[in-house]
């Protein structure tokens, strides 16, 4: 007897989608990222990143074409679930930290979801060890640095137990050490990541694939190593490694 393979985390099949003003942001997108994989999501500003993530939840629909995530379509029946699932981590760690306390911010949505009591806790307590922050529970979360507060804003997502990690721009505004700490948080989770990032290297350092996004398509996909070598993919669609950097090298 054998047993179904799990459905893939995230399955967009044709998407495409055209703001109301007409501006046409995705054009016939197609993406698989499987279950337990880390993928780098690239490209130029402008390229339909900001579209494509925000169609993942829910939060933009109406275009042509399906997302699934774990199966389960993106559909206004499903929403709710789906939106357990996909935990979008933002770029600045205020948009999501508004509560008095950190203990406070990691609940927020686990008990709007009804989850209380002993239960509620232990799910708070799991989070904020998990990014290393269980002894700031009690603290204010204004009071933390830049990347304290950024580990406490993917505690906020991870107490939600979510299929998929989305996170926009990790790395952006860190200190060295902060970036190697929230490097080292996000590979030891147990989850789906889908990083969305200009940080090339902080790509290579955590995602084995990478996929670009230009002009709502996608253009290349594959190791990512693979694919930041390939100059001229990357020259034409305007993506830089930093001066003198070699991703041969740094695998």
């Amino acid at each position: 007897m054998t047993t179904a393979p799990a459905a893939a985390s995230l399955e967009v099949s044709g998407l495409a989608y055209a703001y109301p003003d007409g501006h046409q942001a995705l054009f016939g997108v197609d993406l698989t990222v499987r279950r337990g994989e880390r993928v780098a999501l690239l490209g130029p500003n402008g390229a339909g990143k900001t579209t494509l993530v925000l169609h993942l939840n829910g939060i933009l629909t109406g275009g042509a074409g399906t997302v699934a995530v774990a199966g389960l379509p993106v559909a206004k029946a499903n929403l709710p679930e789906i939106r357990r699932r996909v935990g979008i981590v933002f770029q600045d760690p205020d948009d999501q930290l508004f509560m008095p306390t950190v203990r406070e911010d990691v609940a927020f949505g686990p008990a709007t979801s009804g989850l209380c009591g002993a239960e509620l806790e232990a799910r708070v307590v799991a989070a904020l060890t998990q990014v290393g922050m269980a002894d700031f529970a009690d603290r204010p979360p204004h009071h933390l640095s830049y990347g304290q507060r950024r580990r406490v804003a993917v505690a906020t997502v991870l107490a939600m137990e979510p299929e998929i990690l989305v996170l926009d721009e990790p790395s952006s505004n860190l200190d060295p050490a902060s970036r190697r700490e929230l490097a080292d948080i996000l590979r030891s989770l147990d989850v789906t990541v889908l990083m969305v990032t200009h940080d090339l290297p902080y790509a290579l350092e955590l995602c084995p694939r990478s996929v670009i996004l230009s002009d709502g398509v996608i253009v290349g996909d594959g190791e990512t190593a693979d694919v930041l070598s390939d100059d001229d993919l990357m020259r034409s669609h305007r993506l830089e490694l930093p001066f003198g950097f070699n991703p041969r090298a740094a695998v």
